[in-house]
Order: C-alpha cells, then sequence, then structure tokens
C-alpha cells in the first residue's frame, strides 16, 4: 500500500503570493493591454486571444510547479527489518472437541479460550504465531506467521463443528510440531490445550508426538481447560438440531499433559475459570521472552523532478509564445 506525503509541506504556503498577484492583475484591468500601430488583426478569428490568455496563466502555472516541487511530494512503502532467528514462533494447538462448549468457564471454554489467546497474540507483536485444531483429527488454520491479524481473525472463527468427535491429542502436537521443526527461531514452543481424554484409536499416541516435539528442540506448555468437578457439558442433540447440556463429571487427561510438558520441557496448567486460563497465558508470556527488535524501513518514490520538467517547459512555451506574438505584431 502506497502511502502520500509533502516531505517539506510548509513551502506550499508560497501559493499565499498569489493573492498579491491576482490582486494586480485585476486591479490593472483597464490598463491592460499591448502598444501597436493598428488593432486590425487583433480578433478572435485570428487565435491572438487565446494565445494572450495562455501568456497571462502561464506565470501561474509555473509558479505553481515550482512550489510543489519546493515541497517535495513524494509516496512511500513501509517495510519490517526483522531477525526471526531472535524471536519466539509459537504454535496453538486448539481442542475443538463438542465439550469445549461446557458452561463451567464463561460463556463456554472455547469462547473464554479465544478471547485470552487472543489477547496472548496482541501482547507479542514481533514474534510468529500459527494455530492447529484438532479433536478426532488435526488440521492446520494458520502457518506460523508475523501476520497476527490472520491469526485473530481464525481464533474469532473456531468452532467445534468443523472436525470429527473425538480428542486426538497426539494428532493435535504432531501437527504443531511438524510445522516448528524447521523453524530457525531461538525458541519454539506449542501452547496444547485440550478439556478431555485421549480417545481415538489409531491416532499418533501423545507419548509419540512429544518425542518428536523433544527431538525439534520445541517445548510444550500443556493447559487442561475445565473446572474440578460437575460442569454442564453438551451430551446429545435434540430433534430441533439443539444441544442438551447435562452435569458431567469433568474428566481431564492431565497425567498424559504432565507427561508432555516434563518430556519436551515445559510446563503443565490447569485452567479452571477465565481468571486462571488468562494467568496461565500471563504466566507464559514472562516465561518466554524475545529479543526481536524490529524496525521499520521507509522506501520513497520522489516527484518533484515531474514538476520541475512542466515548469522548464511551460518557460519555454511561453517564450515561444512571446516571441511569435511579438513577431506577429511588429
Amino acid at each position: 500500500m502506497f502511502n502520500f506525503e509533502f516531505y517539506s509541506p510548509w513551502f506550499l504556503f508560497l501559493f499565499l503570493l498569489f493573492i498579491p498577484l491576482l490582486i494586480r492583475d485585476i486591479s490593472r484591468k483597464k490598463l491592460k493591454g499591448i502598444k501597436v500601430p493598428t488593432v486590425q488583426n487583433m480578433n478572435s478569428s485570428n487565435g491572438i486571444l487565446p494565445v494572450l490568455f495562455l501568456l497571462k496563466v502561464s506565470k501561474y502555472i509555473i509558479l505553481s510547479c515550482l512550489f510543489v516541487a519546493m515541497a517535495r511530494p513524494r509516496t512511500f512503502t513501509i517495510s519490517q527489518d526483522r531477525d526471526d532467528t531472535k524471536g519466539v514462533d509459537i504454535m496453538f494447538a486448539v481442542d475443538v472437541s463438542l465439550s469445549m462448549l461446557s458452561k463451567d468457564l464463561s460463556p463456554d471454554r472455547l469462547t473464554a479460550l479465544k478471547e485470552i489467546a487472543i489477547q496472548f497474540v496482541e501482547k507479542r507483536p514481533n514474534d510468529r504465531i500459527g494455530v492447529v485444531t484438532y479433536a478426532s483429527e488435526a488440521f492446520t488454520k494458520v502457518p506460523v506467521t508475523s501476520d497476527h491479524q490472520v491469526v485473530i481473525d481464525e481464533f474469532k472463527n473456531l468452532n467445534t463443528a468443523e472436525l470429527y468427535p473425538g480428542t486426538a491429542i497426539g494428532e493435535g502436537l504432531s501437527v504443531a510440531v511438524n510445522h516448528l521443526r524447521t523453524s530457525k527461531a531461538k525458541s519454539k514452543i506449542i501452547i496444547l490445550m485440550t478439556d478431555g481424554v485421549n480417545n481415538v484409536e489409531n491416532a499418533i499416541p501423545p507419548q509419540v508426538a512429544a518425542e518428536l516435539a523433544r527431538n525439534n528442540n520445541i517445548k510444550v506448555y500443556s493447559i487442561g481447560v475445565g473446572t474440578n468437578g460437575i460442569a454442564l457439558m453438551p451430551t446429545q442433540v435434540d430433534v430441533f438440531g439443539d444441544l442438551v447440556f447435562t452435569e458431567t463429571q469433568v474428566q481431564i487427561d492431565e497425567p498424559i499433559l504432565r507427561e508432555i510438558a516434563q518430556e519436551t520441557g515445559g510446563k503443565y496448567f490447569r485452567a479452571t475459570s477465565n481468571s486462571s486460563l488468562e494467568e496461565v497465558y500471563s504466566e507464559i508470556n514472562q516465561l518466554e521472552k524475545s529479543d526481536v527488535k524490529v524496525a521499520k524501513l521507509y522506501n520513497y518514490q520522489e516527484y518533484f523532478k515531474i514538476f520541475l520538467w512542466v515548469a522548464l517547459g511551460m518557460l519555454v512555451f511561453d517564450a515561444l509564445l512571446r516571441w511569435v506574438l511579438y513577431k506577429f505584431l511588429s
């Protein structure tokens, strides 16, 4: 996207000089004329009046071009100079199984997670971030990118209907690992979130995915989302297609989540409320510091030469007009 500016906009105030020039021209209107021995050929059919008009306005055109040239009009684009090897590459692996609509967090687990994760993204402007969702299978929503608006938009669009039911923790973790394994970042982390128990047969075991993460120097912060005890969970769909919620005992595979975190050098958290989930993200934000310093590079395209050439052309044109007119009248 191109932006426009004047480098020295105060030169545009020189246009105020036109005011006395216009006043002078108006006040001399009655006295204006060219002394010639006869006016026989001074009619519009001979083209003299248009020439006189051009001579009258040419000085304003020339001065306008010079004033604009001195103000230096230009467009510019902005690019970033950053060294991603000093930053942190972060991959979210988010459980989007149906149980994420449980009501023990307000208004439900998934909505609370989205809101707090977006706040986390906004606090890490210099890091590359991506998103993987999983249920019975895993799907890449956003590869790691520095375009955080894309990440935020995808978080807002997360829903529990996009994948087949189930909870395949190993699938979600392994897909996230695959995206980070070739990263050159100083630190590579995965934030793994689930509210259930690994229950999909023939899926990659969580322990195998954790080993893959460790072998690729990827740290995993695992988060169990859900209260301790009973929660209103969606258990079935009624004849009208609406979810039916039932009080159900919360079950989270904490031993597996702890094992994944310990295997990779990360940490396990339990988020039982909106505030505790927010504290989890705040702690991760403090644990993973980035050394990236982003510098903005401005690329300019100058246009003052165009106006100088126009001014020069008008000067030559004005001189030729006066010379032709002089010969015509002499």
